[in-house]
């Protein structure tokens, strides 16, 4: 113990002595929580269209200003030429197009039918599905409008009516921050854990320090124990700098969990992380090498770590994977502790998968570093 307390004191001297790695461990974090959520939001809006009306009746021009009130959209350009229209659809300044075409109203009167040509531009797949969503529905709506309007009151005595009562629960007013700040702030940990605990170890490397403790009678554990414990408890810190700091007073998130469950998911999952900074140390002989491993896990664990994607909807070898992502297990339990309320019984097969994981990692990381000159 007396040789680890020393052997910590050094750690913590060592990372507080350099101002540059302070500011990246604590500074950087914060403000990207801060921008991050704002950013990160696949609520889309500011949608441009394109209106071809050859109608110009008080029905087309209502149908226009509904999409327009909508919040959705961006007008965009309001003509009669589908050729201009789809001219800017070509130089990508129109994210969709639609026609209503002409005797619009007069055939909504009289034959109580017509349609509507929509044109959309896939490229960016997702906005194309969610913006042809958002006027589809605008349309039912319009048309569900106009139907009372021009049905007689002995047809709408006959006719049925079912009401549809909406209750969301764990997020009841849809907030998106709600759901993306936990998860950002889980990535957000993992970068602190793996990146600087990994950039630690191989610096002392570079500038030969390494070498002075390799030669002194320090066991390979005492070493792992020293440099894991700091950015152990930096990783806390960071955690708790996150979620009290920018997730309530910014955001205004309240866990509706407990939180020592959240602190006890967090402690193995930090060990687990550092693990694996201290395994990509190992096998790195300069802070270059080490921040291009580091990097190529982190895409990984960003992009497949159910985030911004689905873990149900990847494809099967994505979700395999996944599996052995440690941050697919902390992303899913930080939302349900804060989102859901969940207690420890509802996670414990994420708790005991991560605690497999943090000792795989760490018994790697001791089995690989070799006290050697």
């Amino acid at each position: 113990m007396r040789t680890l307390k020393f052997l910590l004191q050094k750690e913590f001297r060592q990372i507080f002595r350099n101002k540059i790695i302070l500011r990246m461990i604590i500074g950087l974090p914060i403000i990207q929580l801060i921008v991050m959520p704002l950013a990160a939001d696949f609520e889309f809006k500011n949608i441009n269209i394109s209106v071809i009306d050859h109608d110009r009746s008080s029905y087309s021009k209502h149908l226009t200003d509904k999409i327009i009130a909508s919040g959705y959209f961006v007008l965009n350009d309001y003509g009669n030429s589908f050729d201009k229209s789809f001219e800017q659809f070509q130089e990508d300044n129109a994210d969709l197009i639609i026609e209503i075409p002409k005797n619009f109203e007069l055939d909504l009167i009289r034959e109580n039918t017509n349609e509507l040509f929509i044109a959309v531009n896939a490229i960016n797949g997702t906005k194309a599905s969610v913006g042809n969503a958002y006027l589809n529905q605008i349309i039912t709506d319009f048309n569900r409008e106009i139907r009372l309007k021009n049905s007689t009151p002995p047809r709408l005595s006959q006719s049925s009516t079912i009401e549809i009562e909406n209750l969301n629960w764990f997020n009841p007013f849809l907030n998106y921050q709600s759901f993306m700040v936990p998860g950002i702030l889980v990535l957000l940990v993992t970068m602190v854990g793996a990146y600087m605990c990994a950039l630690n170890i191989v610096k002392e490397k570079e500038v030969g320090t390494i070498e002075q403790i390799n030669v002194t009678p320090i066991k390979k554990f005492h070493f792992i124990l020293g440099k894991l414990i700091p950015f152990w408890v930096i990783g806390i810190f960071v955690f708790t700098l996150g979620l009290f700091g920018v997730g309530r007073l910014v955001y205004d998130i309240v866990s509706l969990g407990s939180l020592f469950t959240l602190y006890a998911f967090l402690s193995i999952y930090l060990i687990a992380v550092l693990g694996i900074g201290l395994l990509i140390s190992t096998f790195s002989n300069n802070q270059q090498q080490a921040m291009s491993v580091a990097f190529f896990f982190m895409i990984i664990f960003i992009l497949m770590g159910g985030l911004f994607t689905s873990i149900d909807s990847m494809p099967e070898w994505a979700q395999w994977i996944a599996a052995f992502n440690p941050v697919t297990y902390f992303i899913d339990v930080i939302r349900l502790v804060m989102l859901k309320g969940s207690e420890f019984k509802d996670i414990q097969k994420q708790f005991i998968i991560i605690t497999v994981m943090a000792f795989i990692f760490n018994t790697l990381a001791v089995y690989n570093y070799r006290k050697t000159s």
